[in-house]
């Protein structure tokens, strides 16, 4: 079982190669055609705002301490799916 050190430092680390993914989803939003940018530059928005809660989750985590700690390592699971499950499904879209 990982300490609380070490997942955290797991889902920053997956948080900076998700970001990284999630730039150039924006630059191919960026070349795209005009009526595909808005479409992609929507998917890119989402990713975005995802990206953010998952950023602020990784602070709480930080900061959190005993019980607390158990139960945001929870919602912390939930943040992750939906940013990899968001980000799966752009990348599909983009292709």
């Amino acid at each position: 079982m990982k300490t609380k050190d070490e997942y955290i430092e797991s889902l920053a680390s997956e948080l900076k190669e998700w970001s990284a993914q999630i730039d150039l989803l924006s630059i191919k939003a960026e070349n795209a055609t005009a009526d595909l940018q808005i479409r992609y530059a929507g998917e890119v928005d989402v990713l975005r705002t995802k990206q953010h809660a998952a950023t602020a989750k990784i602070k709480e985590l930080e900061e959190a301490s005993g019980d607390a700690w158990g139960t945001l390592k929870e919602t912390a699971i939930e943040v992750w799916d939906d940013l990899r499950t968001g980000l799966a499904s752009a990348v599909a879209k983009f292709k």
